[in-house]
């Protein structure tokens, strides 16, 4: 068999790896090594050698280790197995297995988490902090997005500062008919210590204060839907990138204490989707590519 049909037979079992074990191979024949070509038991010791070498190939090796905890399906302590606590029905007239049917969700909630827009940083009060000439053509934008998904929604809650307000007032003249909510529990805050921890940045409010109100929010708004809730929903949160970050970590049931490290754009759409099953899927993060470069901030 020549050196040339040798190379691509071997490359053809082997990959990319297998030209540098055949390389030293032909190199030694040609007695590039320093040898005779009728050295044959050196040159092969030295090709097993050079074999050896390569890393072998096991679908264990390519597979990382699960870590951390397995997925709680009991996360929003909504689940219908648990709640039903193994309770014995008092008549025997009732079936069971139907009321346990009858108390399991059967929609998907869909949250859609917008990060406020860009506002005026060198505000005193949350009052001054109101959106730039920028900052309203964002939420024009998001505005503009959100009506063009199509979809039927349910409500748009926002927190109360001035600047996730004015947002969300915007978006709304693109979503006629569609219920606004304020709520305090969405104010921006600092939800829990990140790690890694930062120094260059300290936030006013005390963590265990600003994380008690941002959890009560979390346990408020993100969970599996009611077993009365027939129909899908998707509902939309106007609020701030610390609390949008610390939602996705706990729906994901990732340590909570990594929100820091995702960035959101100013007026960016998070998508969350909850199944009945207890099942979180996040649709998007962050998404802005709706918006022109020359629109994105981050501030």
């Amino acid at each position: 068999m020549s050196y040339r049909k040798t190379l691509k037979l071997i490359c053809g079992f082997a990959g990319g790896s297998a030209v540098v074990v055949l390389a030293a191979a032909a190199s030694d024949s040609r007695g590039y090594f320093g040898e005779r070509r009728g050295e044959a038991a050196g040159r092969w010791s030295r090709f097993t050698v050079l074999q050896a070498a390569q890393p072998a190939w096991t679908p264990a090796s390519h597979t990382p280790a699960p870590t951390g905890h397995s997925w709680d399906f009991n996360w929003d302590k909504r689940d219908p197995s648990a709640l039903s606590n193994g309770k014995k029905k008092e008549t025997a007239t009732e079936d069971p297995s139907s009321e346990q049917d009858n108390g399991k969700p059967k929609a998907t909630r869909n949250i859609l988490l917008i990060r406020h827009s860009q506002y005026n940083l060198s505000g005193n009060s949350d009052k001054e902090r109101i959106l730039t000439p920028l900052g309203r053509e964002q939420a024009e934008l998001t505005g503009q997005r959100l009506a063009a998904l199509g979809l039927k929604y349910d409500i748009l809650i926002h927190s109360s500062m001035a600047r996730a307000t004015e947002t969300a007032n915007i978006i709304s003249k693109h979503l006629p008919g569609v219920e606004l909510l304020s709520c305090d529990l969405l104010r921006e805050g600092a939800p829990i210590e990140p790690v890694p921890p930062v120094t260059h940045w300290k936030p006013d409010a005390v963590y265990h204060e600003d994380g008690a109100r941002i959890e009560a929010a979390f346990r408020r708004y993100i969970h599996r839907a009611d077993p009365k809730q027939k129909e899908d929903s998707f509902e939309i949160i106007v609020c701030h990138a610390n609390v949008i970050r610390y939602f996705v970590c706990r729906a994901l049931q990732f340590p909570p204490e990594g929100w820091l490290r995702m960035g959101l754009n100013n007026g960016s759409i998070t998508w969350l989707t909850i199944r009945p099953s207890g099942r979180v899927a996040l649709r998007t993060l962050g998404d802005s590519g709706f918006m022109p470069p020359d629109k994105l901030t981050r501030t």
